[in-house]
């Protein structure tokens, strides 16, 4: 038999799998959220669709991909700036080889470099840009990604801050 406290305990337990449960998608129709927390949107770039992270605000910028071992193939990260103006980025604490697409205020492409782990030298944009893609190193060149290509920046893709 089954004392009084051991079945609140039992109540107990199940209401916390309950509560731990994911119910589908965060952040309202349509929305996703990663495992990091960002919210993403899908984004064909080039000849591919890519689930790509997006960094809005300054904290979420500033801490990019760092400490990560790995990503999936087929997954990136877009930092939405304010302004259209010459970017910079560099690998501190990054440990993933990278290409980096910066992208101007029109969507067209105006850089496509690569950039490698724990590298602390500033890989610059070509022309001013109000958006920098980071994807898995070489996936941009299996994309057929190259300065010149306009994307489709999703409407819901803005800077917070």
């Amino acid at each position: 038999m089954i004392s009084r406290p051991q079945t609140l305990a039992i109540a107990f337990a199940s209401l916390m799998i309950l509560i731990g449960c994911d119910s589908g998608p965060k952040g309202g129709k349509g929305a996703t959220e990663a495992e990091s927390g960002l919210p993403t949107v899908q984004m064909d770039i080039g000849d591919r669709k890519f689930t790509l992270e997006v960094a809005d605000r300054n904290d979420t910028r500033e801490h990019g991909l760092m400490n990560r071992d790995a990503m999936p193939a087929d997954h990136g990260m877009i930092f939405v700036f304010g302004d259209e103006a010459p970017r910079g980025f560099w690998m501190k604490n990054t440990r993933i080889p990278l290409d980096i697409l910066y992208v101007d205020a029109g969507g067209k492409v105006v850089s496509v470099k690569q950039m490698k782990p724990h590298d602390w030298n500033t890989v610059p944009s070509d022309s001013p840009a109000k958006y920098a893609i980071e994807l898995n190193e070489g996936m941009a060149a299996k994309a057929n990604a190259k300065s010149g290509l306009v994307l489709k920046i999703p409407a819901t893709v803005v800077s917070k801050d």
